[in-house]
C-alpha cells in the first residue's frame, strides 16, 4: 500500500483527503476479486435420487447440501439445521441405509442414492417403534434434536451396535441433546431395539 506523507505546504485536510482516496482504492481490490470468483462458479448439475420412496429428479448447484435441499426445496422440514457444521447430529438422515449428517453431504454426490428422512420412517399413520418409544420414555424436551436422534438410533439398532446402555451412549455420542434428555433417549432405544428384532 502506498504511503502518503505530508509534504511541505500540504495542509492536514489535504493529507487526510489523499489518504482516504488511496485507502478506498486498496479496499476495493478484494471486492473486485470476489465478484470475479462468483462469476466463475460452476453450473448446475442434474441429480436423480429416491427420497422416502419417491424418485426425485433435481437440478442443483454442486455446492448445495442435502440438508438445504430437503428443507428448502422438498419441504421436508423434519430434518433440523442445528450447527450446520456436522457437530450436533440434528440433521441426521439415512443415505443408502447409512446415517449421515446432511449439512455436510453434497446433493451432487447422491445420484442414484436412497435417502430416508424422519418423515419416511413411519408406515403411514403408524409410528416407527423408535418414534413411539421416544414418546413413551420422554426421550425429548424441546424436540429440536429428536429427528436426528431417532434417525441415528434406527441405524445403530439396524447395525446391531446398541445392546447395552453404554453401547447406546457411545454410538449416539454424535447426537447432542441440549436439554439433556439422555436417560429417556437410552430407554427409548432399548425399548425399540427389542421391538425391532
Amino acid at each position: 500500500m502506498p504511503v502518503v506523507t505530508q509534504s511541505e505546504g500540504m495542509s492536514r485536510r489535504e493529507l487526510l483527503s489523499r489518504s482516504g482516496v488511496v485507502a478506498t482504492a486498496v479496499a476495493t481490490v478484494p471486492l473486485i476479486g470476489a465478484d470475479a470468483l462468483a462469476e466463475e462458479a460452476p453450473g448446475e448439475v442434474g441429480v436423480r435420487m429416491t427420497v422416502n420412496g419417491t424418485v426425485t429428479p433435481l437440478t442443483v448447484d454442486p455446492r448445495e447440501t442435502l440438508l438445504d435441499v430437503l428443507r428448502e426445496r422438498l419441504r421436508l422440514t423434519g430434518t433440523k439445521k442445528g450447527c450446520d457444521r456436522g457437530q450436533c447430529g440434528a440433521c441426521t438422515v439415512h443415505v443408502d441405509g447409512e446415517r449421515v449428517v446432511s449439512c455436510l453431504t453434497l446433493v451432487a454426490t447422491l445420484g442414484g442414492a436412497r435417502v430416508t428422512t424422519i418423515e419416511g420412517l413411519a408406515d403411514g399413520d403408524r409410528l416407527h417403534p423408535l418414534q413411539q418409544a421416544f414418546i413413551d420414555h420422554d426421550g425429548f424436551q424441546c424436540g429440536f434434536c429428536t429427528p436426528g436422534q431417532i434417525m441415528s438410533a434406527a441405524a445403530v439398532i439396524e447395525d446391531g451396535r446398541a445392546r447395552t446402555d453404554d453401547q447406546i451412549r457411545e454410538q449416539m455420542s454424535g447426537n447432542i441433546c441440549r436439554c439433556s434428555a439422555y436417560p429417556g433417549i437410552v430407554a427409548a432405544v432399548q425399548q425399540a431395539r427389542k421391538e425391532m428384532r
